[in-house]
């Protein structure tokens, strides 16, 4: 078994990244070098250190003959789709090039095994839990990457959404990409090269991983789920390819009800009111339940600009009050988390529950709670930004069927309602509905109120459908 193994859909880049890290064994006279490890099994040897590679993950003489120092660098930018598994690409990375075994990325070694269950003293993963990455925590990495590694062969660095540090931000990280110690390795991650300055991809060697196939995603999903294949396919699309997103609809059914109540709301929505109401329903992270009690009625056969009436408005008032009690019980929940959270900090600084502590230790439970709100914000910007490309794929089926393009829908579960819909509506309006969920993102990202980007975007995919050129 390789660490690799876990890259999905993404040989080459598994290969790539495996050619560096037997470069990396270049010059290191403790472990065998890839025409070493080559030679012993091309020769059938069974003794001496590679002994205990295996001839399936034994490198081969005419592809690794060639490596040279050059095929590995000291920072390193991977880059990918959501759910593509960047960073599951970095941590494999870190854990080949950490590796003590025969073969780089054996997966059975010390060095492996703590990195992948991120123990390992060497390998720091740095996973923003705000908005943006601050200048202190910058500084803090590149501090420690000028120390020597305490037990391994490397120190590497992972920053996982690497564009989420401000120009400023960037610039205390320059100087250390750009002149690393010779055995510090930097990995950044993030989900487009553009997202990152010039001067810093230019000092980075770039891993692009592409979008896994419906076939790798529910292969891995029947293996780990023990599903039939079409139902592994359907969620493979659904999730659009989404490793975690699919495994999650797979693990968890109030995901999968949190999708399928905000997908039926949004086919309802057929004013400004409803439109509000949906607003809120997403803000409130779309309780399920919620969902089945609002569109408990009439939800096989809805479609876009249809469900008004006293039956629409009776389901809305449902839906709100139990959209309402639904979020003081998730309020509820998050405040005991955000109570026991305080508590053990305190404790870790020690604090007793009463005690207001000194100047230095009530200044820490401040920075304390600035990072769990920025951290909350960030949790829920990630969830909106979910649920708004569950909507834009609703739209992208609408808009497949009424130009009859002959493609699988993403969300087949819901062909009846997507047929209604696009009938009832024309290809330049699912047009326009897509832009409208795109310039939502766009305004979430700029850091427009999430209330008033998601009224304006519901209110938009609620424009009614052009009259029909006879009745004109």
């Amino acid at each position: 078994m390789s660490v690799f193994d876990a890259l999905i859909g993404q040989q080459p880049v598994a290969e790539l990244l495996q050619r560096a890290a037997w470069a990396s064994r270049i010059g290191d006279p403790e472990l065998p070098g890839p025409s070493a490890v080559a030679s012993d099994m091309n020769a059938g040897g069974a003794t001496g250190p590679n002994a205990t590679a295996s001839v399936e993950t034994a490198p081969d003489s005419s592809t690794t003959t060639d490596i040279s120092s050059a095929a590995m660098a000291q920072a390193w930018l991977v880059t990918g789709p959501p759910g593509s598994g960047r960073s599951v690409a970095a941590l494999a990375f870190a854990a080949a090039v950490q590796c003590t075994g025969a073969v780089p990325g054996c997966g059975h070694c010390h060095a492996c095994t703590t990195t992948l269950g991120g123990t390992h003293p060497d390998v720091i993963r740095m996973d923003p839990r705000s908005v943006t990455i601050s200048v202190e925590e910058t500084r803090s990495l590149v501090a420690s990457s000028y120390t020597f590694p305490s037990v391994g062969r490397r120190r590497i660095i992972i920053i996982e959404d690497a564009d989420r540090m401000l120009e400023r931000t960037t610039n205390v990280l320059l100087k250390a990409i750009e002149e690393p110690p010779r055995d510090t390795v930097w990995i950044l991650i993030t989900a487009s090269p553009e997202d990152m300055l010039p001067t810093i991809r230019s000092r980075c060697r770039h891993v692009a991983l592409q979008v896994p196939s419906v076939e790798a995603v529910a292969q891995l999903l029947a293996g780990e789920f023990e599903v039939d294949e079409r139902t592994a396919r359907a969620t493979a699309r659904i999730a659009q390819c989404h490793i975690g997103r699919a495994r999650a609809l797979l693990r968890d059914p109030q995901v999968a009800a949190e999708r399928a109540a905000l997908l039926r709301e949004t086919l309802d929505v057929s004013g400004t009111a409803d439109a509000v109401l949906a607003a809120q329903h997403l803000l409130d992270h779309y309780p399920a339940s919620a969902g089945a009690a609002s569109k408990s009625t009439g939800s096989g056969g809805s479609s876009a600009g249809a469900g008004s009436g006293a039956a629409s408005k009776n389901t809305a008032s449902t839906s709100a009050r139990s959209g309402t009690g639904a979020k003081k019980g998730a309020k509820a929940a998050a405040d005991t988390e955000t109570d026991t959270e305080l508590a053990e900090f305190r404790a870790s600084i020690g604090l007793g529950e009463r005690e207001s502590g000194s100047a230095s230790q009530r200044a820490q439970i401040r920075a304390f709670e600035e990072q769990r709100k920025k951290r909350a914000v960030r949790e829920d910007r990630d969830y909106l930004d979910r649920a708004m490309l569950d909507v834009l794929a609703l739209y992208r089926d609408v808009l497949a069927v009424q130009v009859d393009a002959g493609v699988e829908l993403i969300n087949a579960d819901f062909e009846t309602q997507i047929i209604a819909a696009a009938a009832a509506s024309t290809p330049e309006l699912s047009v326009a509905r897509m832009d409208a969920v795109a310039q939502a993102r766009r305004r979430l990202a700029a850091n427009v109120a999430p209330q008033l980007a998601l009224e304006a975007m519901f209110i938009d995919l609620a424009s009614p459908a052009p009259a029909p050129a006879s009745a004109r």
